[in-house]
Protein backbone atom coordinates (compact mmCIF):
# COMPACT_ATOMS: atom_id res chain seq x y z
CA UNK A 1 0.00 0.00 0.00
CA UNK A 2 1.85 3.35 -1.23
CA UNK A 3 1.25 6.44 1.13
CA UNK A 4 -0.97 8.93 -0.49
CA UNK A 5 -0.12 12.92 -0.47
CA UNK A 6 -3.41 14.21 1.18
CA UNK A 7 -3.73 18.40 0.63
CA UNK A 8 -5.46 20.65 3.19
CA UNK A 9 -5.76 24.44 3.04
CA UNK A 10 -2.40 24.53 5.33
CA UNK A 11 -0.86 21.21 5.17
CA UNK A 12 0.55 19.27 3.35
CA UNK A 13 1.01 15.29 4.49
CA UNK A 14 3.24 13.30 2.53
CA UNK A 15 5.31 10.15 2.98
CA UNK A 16 8.24 10.44 5.66
CA UNK A 17 11.91 10.31 4.04
CA UNK A 18 15.36 9.30 6.00
CA UNK A 19 16.34 12.73 5.56
CA UNK A 20 13.26 13.58 8.14
CA UNK A 21 15.01 11.71 10.43
CA UNK A 22 16.70 14.47 12.31
CA UNK A 23 13.40 16.79 12.73
CA UNK A 24 11.92 13.65 13.88
CA UNK A 25 14.29 13.63 16.47
CA UNK A 26 13.97 16.96 17.37
CA UNK A 27 10.05 17.88 17.70
CA UNK A 28 9.22 13.99 18.72
CA UNK A 29 12.04 14.31 21.55
CA UNK A 30 10.64 17.16 23.66
CA UNK A 31 9.66 16.00 27.10
CA UNK A 32 6.17 17.96 26.42
CA UNK A 33 5.64 15.93 23.70
CA UNK A 34 6.05 12.82 24.92
CA UNK A 35 4.00 13.48 28.30
CA UNK A 36 1.02 13.72 25.71
CA UNK A 37 1.14 10.37 23.52
CA UNK A 38 1.07 7.38 24.36
CA UNK A 39 3.95 5.54 22.48
CA UNK A 40 6.23 8.49 22.76
CA UNK A 41 9.83 8.19 25.15
CA UNK A 42 11.65 10.52 26.74
CA UNK A 43 14.16 11.13 26.36
CA UNK A 44 14.13 9.98 22.65
CA UNK A 45 16.84 7.42 21.98
CA UNK A 46 19.48 8.01 19.82
CA UNK A 47 18.33 6.54 16.52
CA UNK A 48 14.90 5.98 16.68
CA UNK A 49 13.78 8.23 14.27
CA UNK A 50 15.57 6.35 11.61
CA UNK A 51 13.99 3.24 12.86
CA UNK A 52 11.09 4.31 13.16
CA UNK A 53 11.11 6.27 9.62
CA UNK A 54 12.03 2.68 8.13
CA UNK A 55 9.11 1.00 9.50
CA UNK A 56 6.71 3.44 8.65
CA UNK A 57 7.33 2.01 5.37
CA UNK A 58 7.51 -1.25 6.16
CA UNK A 59 4.04 -1.24 7.46
CA UNK A 60 2.69 0.84 4.80
CA UNK A 61 3.92 -2.07 2.30
CA UNK A 62 2.51 -4.57 4.85
CA UNK A 63 -1.23 -3.01 4.58
CA UNK A 64 -0.98 -2.41 8.73
CA UNK A 65 -0.58 1.07 8.76
CA UNK A 66 -0.39 4.39 6.48
CA UNK A 67 2.04 7.80 8.69
CA UNK A 68 2.18 10.96 7.14
CA UNK A 69 4.72 13.77 7.26
CA UNK A 70 2.45 16.91 8.40
CA UNK A 71 4.10 20.00 6.39
CA UNK A 72 3.44 23.09 6.77
CA UNK A 73 2.68 24.44 2.86
CA UNK A 74 3.92 27.82 3.63
CA UNK A 75 7.10 27.12 4.74
CA UNK A 76 7.26 23.45 3.75
CA UNK A 77 8.95 22.44 7.32
CA UNK A 78 7.86 19.35 9.21
CA UNK A 79 5.91 19.80 12.25
CA UNK A 80 4.47 16.83 13.24
CA UNK A 81 2.90 13.12 12.55
CA UNK A 82 -0.38 11.35 12.17
CA UNK A 83 -0.80 7.95 11.17
CA UNK A 84 -3.37 5.34 10.72
CA UNK A 85 -3.61 1.84 11.67
CA UNK A 86 -5.17 -0.19 9.31
CA UNK A 87 -7.11 -3.47 10.74
CA UNK A 88 -8.45 -4.96 7.94
CA UNK A 89 -10.58 -7.62 8.94
CA UNK A 90 -12.44 -5.31 10.76
CA UNK A 91 -12.15 -2.05 8.44
CA UNK A 92 -11.06 -0.02 10.95
CA UNK A 93 -8.49 2.46 11.53
CA UNK A 94 -6.70 3.91 14.71
CA UNK A 95 -5.17 7.75 14.46
CA UNK A 96 -2.31 8.21 16.32
CA UNK A 97 -0.01 11.67 16.07
CA UNK A 98 2.26 14.38 17.52
CA UNK A 99 2.70 16.90 17.06
CA UNK A 100 6.19 19.45 17.37
CA UNK A 101 6.05 22.03 20.45
CA UNK A 102 6.14 24.98 18.35
CA UNK A 103 3.11 24.56 16.20
CA UNK A 104 1.04 23.39 19.14
CA UNK A 105 -2.40 25.62 19.55
CA UNK A 106 -2.78 26.66 15.84
CA UNK A 107 -5.22 23.94 14.65
CA UNK A 108 -2.79 22.13 12.84
CA UNK A 109 -3.17 18.48 13.99
CA UNK A 110 -7.46 18.78 13.73
CA UNK A 111 -6.66 19.90 10.13
CA UNK A 112 -4.86 16.96 10.20
CA UNK A 113 -7.00 14.70 11.81
CA UNK A 114 -9.83 15.58 9.81
CA UNK A 115 -8.12 14.93 6.19
CA UNK A 116 -6.50 11.23 7.44
CA UNK A 117 -10.13 10.08 8.90
CA UNK A 118 -12.01 11.04 5.63
CA UNK A 119 -9.21 9.49 3.57
CA UNK A 120 -10.07 6.39 5.82
CA UNK A 121 -13.50 6.33 5.35
CA UNK A 122 -13.54 7.44 1.71
CA UNK A 123 -10.68 5.97 0.22
CA UNK A 124 -9.67 2.75 2.31
CA UNK A 125 -13.13 1.92 2.99
CA UNK A 126 -13.04 1.79 6.91
CA UNK A 127 -16.08 0.99 8.57
CA UNK A 128 -14.34 2.84 11.95
CA UNK A 129 -12.03 4.94 12.83
CA UNK A 130 -11.04 5.46 16.25
CA UNK A 131 -8.46 7.05 18.39
CA UNK A 132 -6.81 6.45 22.17
CA UNK A 133 -6.37 9.48 23.92
CA UNK A 134 -5.14 10.60 27.72
CA UNK A 135 -8.05 12.31 29.25
CA UNK A 136 -5.45 14.99 31.21
CA UNK A 137 -4.51 15.92 27.41
CA UNK A 138 -7.74 18.08 26.76
CA UNK A 139 -5.84 19.42 23.54
CA UNK A 140 -5.82 15.90 22.16
CA UNK A 141 -9.15 15.43 22.55
CA UNK A 142 -10.50 18.67 21.34
CA UNK A 143 -8.68 17.27 17.98
CA UNK A 144 -10.55 13.82 17.99
CA UNK A 145 -13.83 15.84 18.58
CA UNK A 146 -13.37 18.51 15.81
CA UNK A 147 -12.83 14.50 13.41
CA UNK A 148 -15.69 13.91 14.37
CA UNK A 149 -15.00 11.24 16.78
CA UNK A 150 -17.20 10.66 19.60
CA UNK A 151 -16.68 9.74 23.79
CA UNK A 152 -16.93 5.91 24.37
CA UNK A 153 -15.31 5.07 27.66
CA UNK A 154 -12.31 4.96 29.62
CA UNK A 155 -10.13 2.43 30.27
CA UNK A 156 -8.79 2.03 33.46
CA UNK A 157 -4.94 2.24 33.97
CA UNK A 158 -4.55 0.74 30.42
CA UNK A 159 -1.24 2.03 29.88
CA UNK A 160 2.27 2.52 31.66
CA UNK A 161 4.52 5.79 30.98
CA UNK A 162 7.26 5.10 33.05
CA UNK A 163 6.12 4.07 36.47
CA UNK A 164 2.63 5.34 36.25
CA UNK A 165 -0.17 3.59 34.77
CA UNK A 166 -2.87 6.14 33.14
CA UNK A 167 -6.60 5.97 32.05
CA UNK A 168 -7.07 5.69 28.01
CA UNK A 169 -10.30 7.66 26.90
CA UNK A 170 -11.59 6.24 23.26
CA UNK A 171 -12.76 8.18 21.06
CA UNK A 172 -14.77 6.73 17.58
CA UNK A 173 -16.64 7.44 14.55
CA UNK A 174 -18.78 4.43 12.58
CA UNK A 175 -18.74 5.42 9.18
CA UNK A 176 -22.81 5.45 8.55
CA UNK A 177 -22.78 6.15 4.74
CA UNK A 178 -20.30 3.91 3.93
CA UNK A 179 -23.02 0.95 4.68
Amino acid sequence: MRIPVLETDRLHLRAFVPSDAAVVQTLAGAAEVAATTLNIEHPYPDGAAEAWICGVGERAGEGRALAWAIVNRFEMELIGAISIGLYSRHQRGELGYWLGVPSWNRGYMTEAAVAVTKHGFEALNLHRVEAMVLPRNGASIRVVEKAGLAYEGTLRGYVRKGTVFEDVAIYGQVNEWGK
